[in-house]
């Protein structure tokens, strides 16, 4: 149990990385952001899948067909729906309904998973999902300050925005319950290699999105420079960085820790994903958080405190409860 935790905390504080990309290169589309990561996490991938070439051989096909489709619809998918939603609505309302995530994971596979995991109960779970939806409605204030303001002209513009949020929760839901589903099926593989799998699935697939991207720029007399932008080495390096640590490191992790934890509790550990955003954030502005923000860091600890210590029960016992 403690091991898994200990992973999950890992990977969220490699996933929250991602969040420093667009604050260091502010000129660049988010687009472009999102492809060129996990082209880099694919290229990264290949001398790893070399050194990993045994245990690759014995995947069946199969096997890849379950990598790529985690990698089409958990990693390209989900950014672009949530690149789209942030285009079409603004940054407010995607944001925030991006932000139910360790919530709608913990509920949906605590129903769906009962069986597999035990049942957390729910008169446990809920205080926890409680304060873990409060934290997140705190630390993202201004978020809930711009959704109070009048909505833009385009109604429907608004909503097809709102739609391709959903969308976006949809795609990160299925894919912890569905890389559990398989990792749980195959206990005897290394989370290392089934996280270079989905680098090597998510290859074609990047490098397929970066020409769409290069060709779009090129339709639309964009004055970007491409492929590389105004600062090339940053972006490569940024790229690079992000690709290695939040993909493929952030992806071993949380294979590891979904191989050890039940997926309702997993879920909820996301929210360390959030908390170590909001500290590379902070740090990068060089002061810290206000009251409220700082409020909702502590509900957040909270919740998660409060989550690991709910132990599953069989669904028999559950059920009686």
């Amino acid at each position: 149990m403690w091991t898994g935790i200990l992973y999950a905390l890992t990977a969220g504080l490699m996933w929250g990385l991602v969040f420093i990309s667009p604050l260091l290169l502010p000129e660049y589309p988010a687009a472009l952001q999102s492809v060129g990561r996990y082209l880099a996490f694919g290229l990264i991938a290949l001398p790893l899948a070399w050194i990993d070439r045994r245990a690759l051989r014995t995947l069946s096909r199969t096997d890849w067909m379950e990598a790529l489709k985690l990698a089409a619809i958990g990693n390209l998918l989900y950014y672009v729906c949530l690149a789209s939603a942030i285009q079409l609505a603004g940054a407010p309302l995607p944001t925030m309904i991006i932000g139910t995530l360790p919530v709608v994971i913990a509920i949906t596979a605590n129903v769906r998973d009962a069986r597999r995991d035990g049942r957390l109960p729910w008169g446990q779970l809920v205080p926890s999902l409680v304060l873990i939806g409060a934290g997140i409605a705190c630390v993202n204030r201004a978020e809930l300050a711009a959704l109070n303001q009048h909505a833009p002209g385009d109604l429907w513009r608004y909503a097809r925005g709102a739609l391709l949020a959903c969308g976006a929760v949809a795609c990160w839901t299925w894919y912890p319950l569905r890389n559990a589903d398989w990792l749980r099926q195959h206990a005897e593989r290394s989370p290392r290699t089934w996280a270079t799998a989905q680098g090597i699935a998510t290859l074609p697939l990047a490098l397929a999105g970066y020409a769409m991207v290069w060709l779009f720029m090129g339709l639309s007399d964009s004055p970007f420079a491409m492929p590389f932008g105004p600062h090339p080495w940053r972006f490569v390096g940024l790229m690079a960085a992000i690709g290695l640590f939040a993909s493929w490191l952030g992806t071993l992790c949380w294979n590891a820790a979904s191989q050890r934890l039940p997926t309702a509790l997993a879920g909820q550990l996301i929210v360390f994903e959030t908390l170590a955003a909001l500290g590379y954030a902070f740090a990068l502005r060089g002061h810290a958080p206000g009251s409220l923000t700082f409020a909702g860091i502590a509900l957040l600890v909270a919740g998660v405190s409060w989550a690991v210590r709910i132990r599953p029960r069989p669904i028999e016992l559950a059920v009686a409860d």
